[in-house]
């Protein structure tokens, strides 16, 4: 009877049935979850970049200007929404600032628009890095705050938020007029 037993059990162990299936079912779930990982990681990264375009852009855009009016103002917002398609653009909060030279080296709003978020005030002091405005010289802050939630990990996380902001200085005047028309 006992040798009976232990030819049941070396079958058992020498058995190779089912043993790939076993092996999928333990891997299939690290598997998984690397995948979905990796596809996180790809689109937060994807997020991340296009809000620093979003910030260079839009800088650029004004700073190519001589004058920002009304009309002109909405197709770049318009156009900065487009940067960040397909992601939402409620929660992106974006700034575009003409900073000019107080005279004692810092500098002060001349003019200031933004999209879901409050301008600065004209006239209200605002640091800049040293040696980035020249004297009678202006520079164009573009700045951005986007709250990114991924569409897969919702139930997860509640967002991360990316921040940006890009200084370029006017090519076309030494300081670009803002004007409502």
């Amino acid at each position: 009877m006992l040798t009976s037993i232990a030819k049941c059990w070396m079958r058992f162990w020498r058995a190779k049935d089912g043993l790939a299936a076993i092996e999928f079912a333990f891997i299939a779930p690290v598997m998984a979850t690397m995948f979905l990982g990796v596809v996180e990681l790809c689109d937060g990264l994807t997020a991340r970049q296009k809000v620093t375009s979003v910030a260079s852009t839009a800088a650029d855009l004004v700073a190519q200007q001589s004058k920002v009016t009304d009309a002109k103002k909405s197709d770049i917002f318009s156009a900065l929404n487009a940067i960040l398609y397909p992601y939402a653009t409620t929660g992106a909060k974006i700034r575009i600032t003409s900073i000019i030279d107080n005279g004692s080296g810092g500098g002060k709003v001349a003019w200031s628009d933004a999209q879901n978020t409050s301008p600065y005030s004209v006239g209200s002091a605002i640091s800049v890095p040293s040696g980035l405005i020249v004297s009678g010289g202006s520079v164009i802050l573009a700045e951005i705050t986007y709250s990114y939630t991924s569409s897969t990990a919702k139930m997860f996380t509640t967002g991360v938020t990316m921040t940006d902001k890009f200084y370029s200085r006017p090519r076309k005047v030494s300081q670009i007029s803002r004007t409502s028309s």
